[in-house]
């Protein structure tokens, strides 16, 4: 239990987990039992009173202006120093306040950190060749990660918008325009949806796109921009391989657009898209990239959506053949 002097500080005794560079993320269950993740592994470090983390959660939002109440019971914010905090209450944490705040390393990572030489030369090429690449990966596999580091090998005279829903990314860039969506107010208005940031960024002059995770209508408005000349385009999506990652795309896509025959869904996809980049998380805690595929065109013999292997977490095993420029 923490003791009842560290409470009285403004996050409860919670800073000495996140003054902890090795500590990625901290989580807060049911109001009590604190857990960290350090080195890949959980740990259960702890225990605090509910009242005193929902005044922590209080302390945490108040700079940046998100509220959370039994009306709106979650919260998605990024905190000053860049951490990605949600918090949810009760009635819809049933056991009572949980909040998880996800830290990022302070020093950026390089491909090297997640692959070998060779995979890690493939992918130099597949950026300096302006595919469309998405990553893909389970939640907390590394997938934002890796795309800082892929983010890294952009051309510097190139302009690059990124598009969030909680700002995570920090390009080594010297030109970027960070965009992040907007709840709506109490009053039900002025929301930024991830659709409307991506058609507001169309009309910034983007050299670059990168989406920090596609997960709904702003699919069919990614694809769009992908398939009319906004090459070299960068995105993450949740998904269990490379392959289910396209086919999260195109029902993304069907979802938003419902009378699309399925043909012209895997057609639109499969233009858009060039390199499918998956991430995993290994049981040493170590986040590593265990498959490239190039995604293949598909005809009216062969419709369905396919990919062919580049590298796999053993190494290379194919060259890229689909070139933007």
């Amino acid at each position: 239990m923490i003791d009842r002097v560290a409470e009285q500080s403004p996050l409860g005794g919670l800073e000495r987990w996140l003054a902890d560079e090795e500590v990625t993320e901290l989580m807060v269950n049911a109001g009590t039992e604190i857990w960290i993740e350090r080195h890949g592994h959980l740990e259960h470090v702890g225990r605090m009173r509910a009242s005193t983390l929902l005044a922590v959660v209080e302390q945490l939002l108040a700079p940046v202006g998100r509220r959370l109440d039994r009306a709106h019971p979650s919260v998605d914010a990024r905190l000053p120093d860049g951490s990605r905090l949600c918090a949810t209450i009760p009635p819809i944490a049933v056991d009572g306040p949980c909040i998880t705040i996800r830290r990022f390393p302070a020093a950026h990572l390089s491909l090297a950190a997640f692959t070998n030489a060779d995979t890690a030369d493939l992918l130099r090429t597949v950026v300096r060749r302006r595919s469309n690449i998405v990553v893909s990966g389970a939640t907390s596999s590394g997938k934002t990660t890796l795309l800082d580091a892929l983010a890294h090998e952009l051309e510097h005279d190139a302009r690059v918008i990124t598009l969030e829903d909680v700002a995570e990314l920090r390009l080594r860039h010297p030109h970027v325009v960070r965009l992040e969506t907007r709840e709506a107010t109490p009053d039900g208005v002025g929301e930024i949806t991830l659709a409307h940031m991506l058609r507001t960024a169309l009309r910034m002059r983007p050299d670059r796109l990168v989406v920090g995770e596609v997960r709904g209508a702003e699919a069919v408005h990614l694809l769009q921009a992908l398939n009319t000349g906004h090459d070299g385009s960068l995105c993450t999506i949740h998904a269990n391989s490379a392959t289910d990652a396209l086919a999260r795309l195109a029902t993304l896509v069907l979802q938003e657009t419902g009378g699309w025959p399925m043909a012209s869904v895997h057609h639109h996809v499969a233009r858009a898209v060039d390199v499918v980049v998956h991430v995993a998380r290994q049981s040493d805690g170590a986040r590593v990239v265990v498959e490239v595929a190039e995604v293949v065109y598909p005809t009216l013999e062969r419709p369905a959506l396919e990919v062919r292997p580049l590298a796999t977490d053993a190494g290379v095993v194919g060259s890229l053949s689909r070139v933007r420029r």
